[in-house]
């Protein structure tokens, strides 16, 4: 057996599919299952059976991952011993992100660490989901959150603020008025989704909102309230809070890795990047910097 088949071999098991390892090994859909079958024929046994939600491995092929897993931990921890000794940083580094998150405020960070280390191929994914860090469905992954894995291991990046905004225009109007104001439906995350519900307990909504993109571009365009995180709402000209934030509302923002990849260079590397890039826009996140002017 080869290495490269094994590499392909777990991340077919880790997708469940063959396309889905194919994007993680960033190669032809075709060159994957050609070195799926050779690697059966070599091993004279099946190892993965297809069922109509994708493909499940078999006695063999859970046997065969598990050996496979330990062969990668091996590999990783040799890797990290010798990256140590090497000065040159090479090598892929998978990091998954909230999408609000990973489109703004991050992304020069990102683009920063990329110029400084030509050598990691920095592969961005974003999920609000859950990912599993111990199949390797990613290597990093940033998350918001009080209670993150004991499984996991990392550092905690800073604190995330919270509180409510709208349109400049429509706060005005709204304070002119003295009516109760209106408040999107979002359902973004669990976060935004029951703090709306105990601002406004009637659920009455008349628009509906998934993504926070999508919740400032509503709240944009006058349609009512709606919880932001300070780093985006502050960030944005044309919105104004509607009160100061609720300590009680702050998350931690987390980098997070599973502990066999303490070792690796390229890990440790973007993670004390990261803890310096965030630590200079700690005012944004905590919600302490000032809101920008009204909008002309």
């Amino acid at each position: 057996m080869h290495w490269d088949d094994l590499r392909v071999f777990l991340a077919v098991a880790r997708e469940g599919s063959i396309s889905g390892g194919a994007r993680r090994l960033n190669v032809q859909h075709s060159t994957v299952s050609r070195r799926l079958l050779q690697l059966e024929k070599d091993l004279g046994t099946r190892l993965l059976e297809r069922k109509p939600s994708g493909y499940e491995l078999t006695e063999a092929g859970e046997e065969l991952k598990r050996s496979a897993s330990r062969m990668e931990l091996e590999f990783l921890d040799c890797e990290g011993a010798l990256g140590r000794q090497d000065s040159q940083l090479c090598g892929d580094l998978h990091v998954t992100a909230i999408n609000n998150m990973a489109s703004s405020i991050l992304m020069p960070m990102f683009a920063r660490f990329s110029a400084a280390h030509p050598g990691i191929k920095l592969h961005i994914e974003v999920s609000n989901k859950y990912v599993s860090l111990a199949d390797r469905q990613a290597d990093i992954a940033i998350r918001l959150t009080n209670t993150p894995l004991d499984t996991l291991i990392g550092a905690r990046l800073t604190t995330v603020a919270s509180t409510v905004y709208g349109s400049r225009t429509y706060l005005k109007e709204l304070r002119a008025s003295g009516q109760p104001p209106r408040w999107l439906g979002v359902d973004c995350c669990d976060f935004h989704h029951n703090w709306t519900q105990q601002a406004c307990p009637d659920h009455d909504h008349q628009f509906f909102v998934d993504d926070t993109l999508l919740t400032v571009a509503a709240l944009e365009q006058g349609l009512g309230l709606a919880y932001l995180p300070c780093f985006m709402g502050d960030s944005n000209a044309g919105l104004e809070r509607y009160c100061a934030p609720d300590p009680s509302f702050d998350l931690g923002l987390w980098l997070l890795y599973h502990p066999d990849l303490r070792r690796t260079r390229r890990i440790q590397t973007f993670r004390e990047h990261m803890l310096a890039e965030v630590a200079g826009q700690a005012a944004l996140f905590e919600g302490n910097q000032p809101s920008p002017g009204p909008a002309h």
